[in-house]
């Protein structure tokens, strides 16, 4: 995950500090829960965040002084609510009466919204006795910045002030050193018994075959005190929610393959789950738990692995990342004008500076894809008016290539950071040991990165194409620009004798001869000539790359190859699907139906939901991929991957400027006999695509066409 603190370990060293796998998070809007299986939040990486600052901190139930034993528990496959189920261990005699295990069902079901949690405690007695329930919460509020959950050390902090309550609300406060006085409300349906300033004590009174619920909701707002109705109305409200997110755009569907539509549907969930609506429109957020904020290349390229079924994100990551742009130039933020965003946050650390990523700029990629991303949504969509509006964003982007984004005049986009507080390495592989020469040496900067070359020549054929539409004079000079960038990419970073590319160039103009999957995304731009396409392709479908279970981002045998580190051999899917869709814009077909059915096969050991990463350890008969501990789970642009892949198998090409859907040479993965494609609109015309297995080959179906798009297919 590009981020400065994120956690950029080998596997082994990760899983000291426990599994990201084993916490069940929700989110909504700027607002998060991460919990345990038991729904319990227990400090660590646990809390209930708004805004990257934790308001819950610890929040433990007992019964009868003693945790529940756990039966199992699960976030629902829309994302929006997550239960617990447990039972009771031996309750202590209470007025002559006692209850043994597991007669007691206790279930603890919540969801995000609107800035709250909220949660439902029901107890059932399924015994023949009527007890006396002794439940306890534990809580606590710590107001601690995202950063410091993260680990990153203050020196000193703002003032926790003592709790106050009212009988059956606490409220917490916290004053940060930047004068901004932060509040929590911890609420309960029933009085408690006892209420101290860390401990809720209740005693429920159950007869044998009932039920009774306690209500509880945190959040910074002072609300109405928690009741059935109300719990029931806000779940309905958040269920809505989330349902309008699920359903923007085309759908996806194959009839007789439940097991690739529980993918596909947990993926669209997920995407669902991490978008925001801003007022500048939809923005995936990168991932939960660490990264559930604007990101400005997840964004890009998570809305770019949508474009083709829902346009709508990349018009609102367009739009937001636009507003963002940077106006003058900063060390610190690693900011110049017209550079795009890398990473907002809204914490106490980021408003201090005591961290850059309050307003961040350092990931030298973001500027160029923003750009190209344009150009593919204007060709998605045919919006010609919102790139009206962008334009003066749009340009300023392309003056930052062309006056900061080259910083020693070479041709070529470079970086080096502009201070110690930022990352070291600015690409998407931005841990400090993934850019380095074959010998395993690091670089001196500043660095010029492969992928991000064939991004810039994507923006500037956009901007060219762009400024033709428009009447720009300038379209010329950017089409030649592009033809220029091309040159140098295929002079200075092709490497004959390996019969592939350079990772990079370093300051030096030496090239860094490491063999890594960022030829993948250079595919992806369309920049090499068919020859070298073909050359790139057959080595990443090698075992060199190909773990079974998709590419790795490292190949075998490199220096530095490590199948548990964060970016030197593992698999990546998002990596993964920017490779196969280069490779199929080159023709290939077979190859990206077979690695989809790979990360496909993998995403159903990881309960349909693709984590960040996984270990590039070789696929063994009968067994499945190996975690990476600290992989974030949901990630967007993980999500993102099934669509992307899948659109690059079925060889769709959708140009609303020209009015034309083009699918070439489909090809469906193993396992799915049919695929329906529901409601894509063009422009102003939409159609329903579905696409068949029929003897060796895959036919496509046009149905329900309406408007005047045209339909051509090729082989």
């Amino acid at each position: 995950m590009d981020d400065s603190y994120s956690v950029q370990t080998t596997a082994a060293e990760a899983s000291e500090t426990g599994s990201l796998d084993t916490l069940q998070a929700l989110k909504d809007g700027d607002t998060f829960l991460v919990a345990d299986p038991w729904g319990d939040i227990k400090d660590g990486a646990d809390g209930l965040f708004d805004h990257d600052t934790r308001l819950l901190s610890r929040l433990v139930l007992t019964v009868g002084a003693a945790r529940p034993s756990r039966l199992g528990s699960s976030v629902s496959r829309d994302n929006v609510f997550f239960t617990a189920n447990s039972t009771n261990r031996p309750l202590p005699p209470m007025g002559g009466r006692s209850a043994p295990a597991g007669v007691i069902h206790i279930e603890r079901r919540r969801f995000v919204w609107n800035r709250r949690m909220y949660e439902r405690v029901r107890l059932a007695n399924h015994g023949i006795e009527d007890v006396l329930v002794p439940v306890a919460f534990d809580f606590g509020a710590d107001f601690a910045d995202i950063f410091q959950v993260r680990g990153t050390r203050r020196e000193k902090r703002g003032t926790i002030h003592p709790p106050t309550h009212d009988g059956r609300c606490i409220t917490f406060h916290y004053t940060g050193l930047d004068d901004v006085e932060r509040v929590s409300r911890l609420a309960f349906s029933e009085p408690p018994a006892r209420l101290t300033a860390s401990r809720a004590e209740f005693m429920f009174s159950l007869p044998s075959a009932k039920s009774i619920d306690l209500f509880v909701e945190c959040g910074a707002e002072a609300d109405c005190t928690p009741d059935p109705m109300r719990w029931r109305h806000c779940a309905v409200q958040a269920r809505l929610a989330m349902r309008r997110r699920r359903r923007r755009g085309a759908s996806l569907r194959g009839p007789r393959s439940p097991l690739f539509n529980a993918w596909l549907d947990q993926s669209r969930a997920d995407i669902a789950l991490l978008t925001t609506d801003l007022p500048t429109g939809p923005y995936p957020y990168a991932g939960t738990p660490w990264f559930s904020t604007p990101f400005g290349r997840d964004g890009i390229i998570s809305a770019w692995q949508m474009l083709w079924l829902d346009p709508s994100l990349a018009r609102g990551v367009l739009t937001y990342l636009a507003s963002r742009q940077a106006t003058e130039v900063s060390a610190f933020r690693d900011s110049a004008p017209g550079k795009i965003m890398h990473e907002t946050r809204g914490g106490e650390m980021s408003a201090l500076h005591e961290v850059p990523f309050g307003l961040y700029y350092g990931g030298v990629d973001t500027t160029c894809l923003f750009v190209a991303l344009a150009g593919a949504y204007a060709r998605r969509t045919g919006d010609l008016d919102l790139i009206r509006k962008l334009w003066p964003n749009l340009i300023a982007a392309t003056e930052w290539m062309r006056d900061y984004g080259d910083s020693n005049g070479d041709g070529l986009i470079d970086y080096a950071r502009a201070a110690e507080t930022g990352l070291s390495n600015q690409g998407w592989k931005d841990s400090e040991d993934s850019i380095f020469h074959r010998d395993g040496r690091f670089p001196k900067g500043p660095i010029a990165l492969l992928e991000v070359q064939g991004y810039a020549y994507a923006a500037w054929l956009a901007m060219a194409d762009l400024g033709a539409r428009l009447g720009d004079a300038r379209a010329q000079a950017w089409e030649e620009r592009a033809h220029e960038i091309r040159f140098l990419v295929e002079d200075k970073f092709w490497m004959e004798d390996e019969g592939f590319y350079a990772i990079a160039l370093d300051g030096d103009g030496e090239q860094c001869r490491s063999i890594g999957s960022n030829a993948g995304h250079l595919l992806f731009s369309g920049l090499p000539s068919a020859e070298r396409a073909a050359r790139v392709t057959k080595r990443m479908l090698s075992a060199e790359f190909r773990s079974g279970w998709g590419l790795r981002t490292l190949a075998k045998g490199q220096a530095r190859f490590n199948p548990m580190s964060y970016h030197n051999g593992s698999v990546w899917p998002h990596d993964t699907s920017l490779a196969v869709a280069g490779m199929a814009r080159y023709g290939e077909r077979d190859a990206v139906a077979l690695i989809l059915g790979e990360i496909y096969t993998a995403a159903s050991h990881f309960q349909m939901r693709l984590p960040e990463l996984f270990c590039g350890f070789e696929r063994e008969p009968g067994e499945g991929p190996i975690a990476y501990p600290v992989a974030c789970l949901p990630q967007a642009w993980a999500a993102g991957s099934a669509f992307l892949m899948l659109q690059a198998s079925l060889g769709v090409d959708v140009d609303a400027l020209e009015g034309v859907v083009t699918v070439a040479n489909p090809t469906l993965p193993a396992g799915v006999e049919r695929m329906t494609v529901s409601d894509l609109k063009v422009g102003g015309s939409r159609v329903d695509l579905i696409f068949e297995r029929i003897g060796e080959g895959t036919v496509l179906m046009p149905r329900g066409k309406t408007g005047d798009v045209r339909i051509l297919t090729s082989r």
